[in-house]
């Protein structure tokens, strides 16, 4: 069977710019076949665009973490939005990335490569596809990503995260084999580690579960996910132009870096002393000092705070957090705590907090900037320091995990997830609140370019303020 691949080098050179993708490779008879290894390199970079690009800065906004302040972006944040805003990030997800990881599992059957290259591409497409069914609700699944397919079969949400959890265990099934690696450095993440993908298998399982508040089998399927900080995925960047960060090359170079600043609420949870625009909520206290991962994530610019290119978050070089030992943690700590008891929630989080105090995820920071101790169970019971108005302290730890969750996955698609999954969690959840209305984002919207040609859409179209069939 004759398959094609999309070449990615110029996503990366245009920040991930979706418009400029756009409409690429449209003709499948002029585009250029490749080895396997080739393939499997434009489908990591595909999802690199799909993780920590556009759609993850548009998650970001919707999620309280950025502000628009200038142009598109503003609309954005002001909840003006259309259909066609979502064409180019709709591409970027079905074709960017999905439909190369799917071209690159059949080349890898047909060639007879082994079951750990073919795990590889399978827990690509189940991050890819969870990313997507979680931001815009009913998908296509089963026909998606074929190019002969122009009326591809849109199926519910709550049935592709099924789906998702049968890839997973059969990438799992693949990887433990341990045989037919691709071949040196056409895998960017891991090298083509089989025990490293097979740890990114179960955190992804975990956060899909996550996802449809599963949170028994998110906290076993996170007991068997990353274990060590060497282990997680980044996105791996570099100096030249075209391998550098995204967000560098947004909040650095792009001439649309002034339409956007991390957001007041934001800033205020970490940011220390009298400049805090919001001073109570800041979330350090005797046991904690967020001056260090302040520094690291943010950079004051004349237009306000932003991604920190210099030398942390955003440097040019810096590796993105695609599924890391950080979030699998914090899933530990909230699945612990809501499907076993209060110890076990603790206990994870005083883990979490236990790689914290040695640098944790920050890189280039004064170790005298940064404390985070073990908490206690009276921390958390009614006037402890995690607790002063009172509620029960299995709330009170929920709440904690929940808003250290919120900063942890600053300027990752997850933050947008929780904020919707969370919100009957009243008094607990992250007190973002919307920028205009009374309503806060539920998905992101059909893009224009799949309801003009797409029969088969969920009817009526859904609104902006509707939510998924998980967040109901």
């Amino acid at each position: 069977m004759k398959r094609y691949i999309y070449l990615f080098a110029i996503a990366l050179i245009l920040n991930s710019c979706s418009e400029a993708v756009e409409g690429i490779n449209e003709d499948p008879n002029s585009i250029t076949q490749s080895a396997y290894g080739n393939i499997l390199t434009g489908a990591e970079v595909g999802n690199i665009l799909l993780q920590t690009g556009e759609s993850a800065r548009r998650a970001g906004i919707f999620a309280g973490q950025y502000t628009g302040i200038d142009r598109q972006h503003l609309g954005f944040s002001q909840y003006n939005v259309t259909t066609s805003d979502f064409d180019g990030l709709w591409y970027d997800g079905f074709v960017n990335a999905y439909r190369n990881a799917l071209v690159t599992e059949q080349s890898i059957i047909e060639n007879e490569v082994g079951p750990v290259s073919q795990g590889i591409t399978q827990v690509l497409q189940a991050h890819i596809i969870g990313t997507m069914a979680s931001l815009y609700g009913d998908i296509p699944y089963e026909e998606a990503g074929f190019i002969e397919i122009t009326n591809p079969i849109i199926e519910e949400q709550e049935a592709v995260y099924g789906e998702i959890q049968n890839l997973l265990s059969e990438a799992i099934t693949n990887l433990e084999s341990d045989s037919g690696r691709p071949t040196g450095g056409s895998e960017i993440y891991f090298d083509g580690s089989p025990a490293k993908w097979l740890e990114s298998a179960y955190t992804l399982k975990a956060r899909f579960h996550m996802h449809t508040k599963a949170y028994v089998q998110a906290y076993q399927a996170a007991s068997n996910g990353i274990s060590s900080f060497s282990n997680s995925m980044y996105a791996p960047h570099g100096s030249a132009a075209d391998n550098s960060n995204l967000n560098y090359q947004f909040f650095e170079i792009q001439v649309r870096q002034a339409d956007l600043i991390v957001s007041d609420f934001m800033v205020s949870l970490l940011q220390p002393g009298s400049a805090n625009p919001n001073p109570a909520n800041y979330r350090g206290n005797s046991k904690t000092d967020e001056t260090a991962r302040f520094n690291f994530y943010f950079n004051s610019t004349s237009i306000g705070f932003q991604p920190n290119t210099i030398n942390g978050y955003a440097a040019q070089e810096a590796p993105a957090p695609l599924v890391t030992l950080e979030e699998n943690l914090l899933i530990l700590a909230e699945a612990g705590l809501r499907s076993m008891n209060f110890d076990t929630g603790l206990g994870h989080l005083n883990d979490f907090r236990a790689f914290m105090s040695t640098g944790g995820y920050l890189r280039n920071i004064d170790m005298t900037q940064l404390k985070y101790e073990a908490y206690t169970q009276a921390d958390f019971e009614a006037g402890g320091i995690e607790n002063p108005d009172g509620i029960s302290k299995e709330d009170a730890l929920l709440r904690e995990i929940l808003e250290e969750r919120y900063i942890t996955l600053f300027g990752q698609i997850e933050p947008f997830n929780d904020v919707r999954r969370t919100l009957d969690d009243t008094g607990l959840r992250v007190p973002v609140n919307p920028n205009v209305g009374n309503q806060l984002p539920q998905r992101f919207l059909y893009p224009q370019t799949e309801i003009d040609r797409n029969d088969n859409l969920t009817t009526p179209i859904p609104d902006f303020f509707d939510p998924t069939d998980i967040n109901l």
